[in-house]
Formats: C-alpha cells, structure tokens, sequence
C-alpha cells in the first residue's frame, strides 16, 4: 500500500494542504514569500505534488522545485519552517510518527532544489 493510501487519500491530502497552508501563510516570516501569489492555484499543484510524491494516482505536471522556487531565495532557516509546519499539520491530522518519518524521507532530496545549502 502506498503512503499516499495509507493516510487517506486524495480526502486527506486536501485536508493537509489547507491547514498547511493556513499555519504557512499566518507564519510572519514566511508569509512575505507568498505576496502576490495565487494561493488557490498553488494550493492545487500541492495537492498534485505531494499525492504524486506519495504514490498517488494523480500526476504533477508543474515545473521542477528548482525551477518553481528559485526566484525566491528560500533560505535554509525557513526551508526547515516549512517541514516544521509540514510535521505539525500532519500530525495533527493523526498521521502516524513512522508514515510522517516516510513522507518526509520521500520529500527529502528537494531540499537541495528548494533551498541551496539547506541542512
């Protein structure tokens, strides 16, 4: 069973997105990166991304994360802000700590795509 099934679906991906994106955006040192962005729309590739990332059936079709964040100068600091909320929605959705230990080690390699030098 892929991760993608084991926590719910295309039901619980959406869920995650929207309180992700409700603790990223109320976050004050984030917020700035997303002035001016269609949030709807991202929150729709995310959706895309991560249930293609977890091995669901839906296909992202966006460009590279390199490519998506490169404009932004995400630093190190705020790449780990972003798994932090990322760890937080998801446990609160009742995640198991093993399934959010294989999400994050399935989303892991973009780091060096999203924030150059991040550890």
């Amino acid at each position: 069973m892929s991760i993608y099934d084991s926590i719910g679906g295309a039901a619980a991906v959406d869920a995650a997105v929207e309180d992700f994106y409700l603790r990223v955006l109320d976050d004050p040192e984030l917020a700035p990166y997303f002035t001016g962005v269609d949030v709807r729309r991202l929150k729709g590739h995310q959706r895309a991304f991560i249930g293609a990332a977890l091995g669901g059936p839906e296909a992202y079709e966006g460009r590279g994360m390199g490519e998506a964040h490169a404009r932004l100068g995400i630093t190190p600091e705020h790449f780990d802000r972003v798994v932090g909320h990322l760890v937080a929605t998801l446990a609160a959705l009742g995640v198991p700590q093993e399934t959010i230990g294989e999400i994050g080690t399935a989303l892991a390699p973009l780091q060096a795509d999203i924030a150059p030098g991040a550890s």
